[in-house]
């Protein structure tokens, strides 16, 4: 996943970094506020009945959108596109990870980690002296 952003009109929310729609910020901001009221750790029955709420336009939540401010919203999002759009890359950033063994989906700090790496990656690289081209 490429991360694309503007460092002089930088959002203060991760979600609009990481997601191009506002719909996918919304999901993911539900997903990790789930996942958050499981102890950070679910199961892959509670993820697929998540995805389930989702698809049938059942999940209840409250959002911080200005529109909907204090008010309990029923969100809907298509199963398929949740898994490949929402979960699928929360899983390869490293914020959300999967436990084989366990079949448990847990919150991580592996892209916080990642993160730290490439701006040392960055570092190195303004360290390397210049290349003289012939």
């Amino acid at each position: 996943m490429v991360i694309l952003y503007d460092r002089f009109n930088f959002p203060k929310d991760i979600y609009e970094v990481i997601f191009a729609t506002k719909q996918q910020e919304i999901v993911a901001k539900a997903l990790v506020e789930f996942m958050k009221d499981q102890g950070n750790e679910v199961n892959k029955t509670q993820m697929s009945m998540f995805a389930t709420q989702l698809h049938e336009g059942q999940f209840v939540t409250v959002i911080d959108d200005p529109k909907f401010k204090g008010k309990k919203v029923k969100l809907s999002y298509n199963k398929r596109q949740f898994y490949d759009r929402i979960l699928t890359p929360l899983k390869s950033m490293g914020i959300v990870e999967y436990d084989l063994y366990k079949k448990t989906y847990r919150l991580s700090e592996k892209f916080y980690n990642d993160m730290l790496k490439v701006g040392l990656m960055w570092k190195e690289e303004l360290r390397k002296p210049a290349h003289s081209y012939e």
